[in-house]
């Protein structure tokens, strides 16, 4: 059951298996199928692909215009075919708009007495097919919405509307989060401001479940393609375990590596695993790198001061609802010896706090992602500076000595 579960999935073959399918072709591909809509920066070189049809997911993007590499993941054969799927539909994206918690009590993905497992997991609806409303558009940004009705695994039921604004970012807010482009980098940058409005007549409240507003991007894996997150350090007594890699089982120590205040994860698209910091360990960037292509991306999340409440997305029953992650990042892989993958991909993730609204509270979270190609003695800058190592320390910390 849970291989034709995987193959039900869509798992296309990942158009990018050969390096540097360029913005242009995922644009052609994407106008064929769906209705895209392409954001460009002052320049043109930054170009952003958005599509309403797919849940208003950013898909795409590109730092040297329609001709430069595209640097989402992209599912063609599922977008292609047609075909929705009620498990999930795995159209791939840069920035998608989910829900959590998936797992325990409180889960979305889950009704009520089910088992946690694969053949009974779901992703709600509204984050998994259809259109979402265009509010407004410019040449750089566009504005979302759509109202949701969820009901969580302890039947309780949720009323909200979603707010999605996706813009480009200039070099000057790029700079306004601490990063410096260095001259001759190719750079694009882009933000998902996600909110969600309680639209309903009830007050959500912990004892009966919590959202959170959950951004994934999904990207092209490579053998040489490794995740970096730097955390706080500090006694696991205070803070808590570095890194929970527990959620597909524990992750391989060739494939995940910890140092003092950083750590490596393999993104590689070749072995099912995910790991998650805490929202007491978390810093507020992350990042991967492709040394095949010299391109290093960024992510920069909002982290509301003093919030500890965070989802639990585990899949089982939680002693901890709300003592879940506030960054992820997912590796995909055959779920069964012999399988296929999802895509393959690999994932970076971010949370919200859990949202403790009233009827007409809203909360917010931003996600911003950044991509940076160019010479790595150029690149080597950003990353000391946002991640705290040098490009040659990620590119050889799985090399076997």
């Amino acid at each position: 059951m849970l291989l034709v579960l995987i193959l039900m999935f869509g798992c296309g073959k990942s158009p990018k298996e050969t390096q540097g399918i360029l913005f242009k072709d995922d644009v052609a591909f994407l106008k064929q199928h769906t209705n895209v809509v392409v954001l460009s920066g002052k320049d043109k070189l930054s170009q952003v692909a958005v599509n309403p049809d797919l849940q208003g997911r950013i898909m795409t993007s590109t730092a040297a215009g329609l001709d430069g590499l595209s640097f989402g993941w992209i599912n063609r054969e599922l977008i292609a075919s047609g075909q929705n799927n009620s498990h999930i539909n795995a159209f791939g994206g840069e920035d998608r708009f989910w829900l959590g918690p998936e797992g325990g009590q409180f889960s979305i993905f889950f009704k009520n007495g089910v088992a946690f497992d694969l053949e009974h997991w779901f992703t709600p609806p509204p984050i998994n097919e259809g259109a979402y409303d265009i509010v407004t558009q410019e040449e750089d940004r566009i504005h979302f919405r759509k109202s949701m009705h969820l009901v969580n695994y302890s039947n309780t039921e949720f009323d909200l509307e979603a707010n999605r604004l996706v813009r480009l970012l200039d070099e000057q807010e790029v700079s306004g989060l601490g990063i410096a482009v260095p001259k001759g980098v190719k750079s694009v940058a882009f933000q998902s401001e996600n909110k969600i409005t309680n639209i309903g007549a009830n007050a959500w409240i912990k004892d009966t479940g919590l959202l959170s507003i959950w951004i994934l991007g999904m990207f092209n894996p490579s053998p040489t393609t490794t995740v970096v997150i730097p955390f706080k350090p500090g006694p696991d007594t205070e803070l808590g375990p570095i890194v929970n890699d527990a959620y597909f089982g524990k992750v391989p120590a060739d494939r995940l590596v910890i140092k003092e205040d950083v750590l490596f994860f393999k993104g590689d698209g070749k072995h099912r695993s995910k790991i998650g910091i805490s929202p007491k360990r978390v810093k507020p960037f992350l990042g991967s790198y492709d040394a095949a292509n010299r391109v290093l991306t960024i992510v920069y999340l909002t982290l509301p001061e003093n919030a500890t409440d965070y989802v639990n997305s585990m899949w089982q029953i939680q002693d901890n609802p709300f003592g879940g992650d506030a960054v992820n990042s997912y590796n995909d892989g055959p779920a069964a010896p012999g399988a296929k993958p999802l895509g393959p991909f690999y994932e970076l993730e971010s949370s919200s706090p859990a949202a403790a609204l009233q009827p007409g509270e809203t909360l917010a979270h931003v996600h911003t992602t950044m991509h940076f190609q160019g010479d790595e003695k150029a690149l080597n800058e950003i990353a000391r500076q946002v991640l705290g190592v040098e490009i040659s320390e990620i590119k050889n910390v799985f090399k076997s000595e």
